[in-house]
């Protein structure tokens, strides 16, 4: 088989479903109408039991059900979605429906999913050949050199790019279920806080004029105290279960070979992702495709555009071979499209009750974070960290971000450690879930692709609950007292 055909043998059918929803504005472009405005005020909390079963299903079915979930999370995700919308559209009518569903699929849902691709497929396509040994100093400095990189390279790009060599390291290793965790603890999550690159709730930041440096010199504290706490637990627990499985293993034929990348040309890819990225942060040309009364900004359709050629370019110049030894397939991918799909589509309701501030079914929770008149940090970090453990965190941030005054000016100067604490509340916390961040459920997927029996929702959180929640408690008597 020839190298050309070998590029043709990868090229799924997943991209040419993600160019034709990137390019649903065209022909509705004479639909254009205005879309009605949900108000989160009249929405009580039983919109929310869609969403809830959604986090149950993935919670529960893969332990109780696994056949049935294994071959039928796409319609089980889509049940609860119709749940939702069906109800919704008998009270609210077919247009705020549509107008609720265009939003969220347009300026949500597809530009989170082709990023996702691009990253995949670009990070996919780099594979770190020769002798990798899972060792706990080579794993502790593997999770540290992550943690670094997410803030470079976003949490979804350094996850994608370095879950794949760790895994491979660890192949001959018996425990290992550890390492993922603290992966997604630390790269997936953590790592992320530094820069609006890093992760989405900081580029909404930045979006709102938040300086860009600003996350970096000040959530340098929080999360090198919290990486390193991770990091020396992390060593600890390895050292340990790497001694009761006997220290190291024979190195086979394979590892053997000398270290060496394939598919270089994938790291000027990842560059030009991060360029395509903060593109539609700084180029604001005004205006945009109108659909059906939701607008698509021109920014955000060249950024869409050029994530899109990237995907296809990477696909092209990377060897066939090269992605097959490195286990890459599409399976995680599409797994994350579906499930995040139901996810976007029920989370409308919760977050609208979220925008109506102390006036909706979740006031209570936006009025504790001040008190006469003042912010309360603690608050405003444990409030953001727990919803957005389950929301869309971005969205979530901009929630805080708003009852705090919404004056970026402000609230980094007099309030900066009101806006510091909304910062690590929302990037931190994201590690508390599976869903919490969606590197996380990429991680999980990709290495029980890989044959590690990664815990379920609840035995992730057992992890969380235990490791996470009194470094968290830590952090807010050492920061944000």
């Amino acid at each position: 088989m020839t190298a050309a055909l070998r590029r043709r043998a990868v090229r799924p059918r997943l991209l040419p479903g993600l160019a034709f929803l990137a390019t649903l504005a065209l022909p509705a472009l004479a639909l254009a109408a205005e879309v009605p405005h949900l108000d989160g005020r009249e929405l009580g909390p039983l919109w929310v039991v869609p969403f809830v079963g959604v986090l149950l299903s993935i919670a529960v079915l893969p332990l109780a059900a696994p056949v049935i979930w294994h071959h039928h999370f796409g319609k089980i995700t889509a049940g609860w979605t119709l749940a939702f919308l069906i109800p919704f559209a008998m009270r609210y009518g077919l247009d705020m429906t549509a107008g609720e569903v265009l939003h969220t699929a347009l300026l949500e849902y597809i530009p989170f999913i082709i990023l996702l691709t691009a990253l995949f497929t670009v990070a996919g396509g780099v594979r770190l050949k020769g002798a990798l040994v899972g060792t706990p100093l080579a794993n502790t400095v593997g999770l540290a050199l992550g943690t670094a990189l997410a803030s470079v390279m976003g949490t979804t790009g350094a996850s994608m790019l370095l879950i794949r060599p760790l895994l491979r390291a660890n192949d001959q290793r018996r425990y290992k279920v550890h390492t993922v965790v603290f992966f997604i603890f630390l790269v997936a999550n953590i790592g992320g806080s530094l820069t609006p690159l890093g992760d989405p709730p900081l580029f909404l930041g930045f979006l709102k004029g938040v300086s860009f440096f600003w996350p970096t010199t000040h959530l340098i504290g929080p999360a090198a105290f919290a990486a390193a706490i991770l990091l020396v637990v992390y060593f600890v627990t390895d050292w340990v279960l790497y001694a009761r499985e006997g220290g190291k293993e024979p190195l086979t034929e394979e590892f053997k070979e000398p270290l060496a990348i394939e598919g270089k040309v994938n790291f000027l890819l990842l560059g030009a992702i991060v360029g395509a990225v903060l593109l539609s942060g700084v180029w604001h040309p005004g205006g945009g495709l109108n659909v059906m009364g939701v607008v698509l900004p021109w920014e955000s359709i060249a950024s869409q555009a050029l994530l899109l050629l990237i995907t296809g370019l990477s696909l092209h110049l990377t060897e066939a071979e090269s992605r097959r030894m490195n286990a890459f397939t599409w399976g995680p991918m599409l797994e994350v499209a579906k499930l995040f799909a139901g996810i976007f589509l029920t989370m409308i309701p919760a977050l609208a009750i979220l925008r109506a501030g102390t006036e909706g079914s979740l006031g209570a929770i936006i009025a504790a974070v001040n008190h006469d008149g003042q912010p309360v940090p603690a608050a405003y970090f444990w409030a953001s960290g727990i919803l957005s453990s389950f929301l869309d965190n971005a969205p979530t941030y901009l929630v805080f971000f708003n009852t705090a005054g919404g004056d970026a000016a402000h609230l980094m100067g007099e309030w900066a450690l009101t806006l510091t604490a909304i910062s690590a509340g929302s990037v931190f916390m994201g590690a508390n879930s599976y869903i919490g961040n969606a590197p996380n459920f990429m991680v999980k997927a990709i290495a029980e692709e890989r044959g590690v029996k990664m815990p379920s929702f609840f035995g992730y959180m057992a992890w969380s609950c235990g490791i996470l929640v009194p470094l968290f408690g830590l952090i807010t008597v050492v920061f944000f007292r």
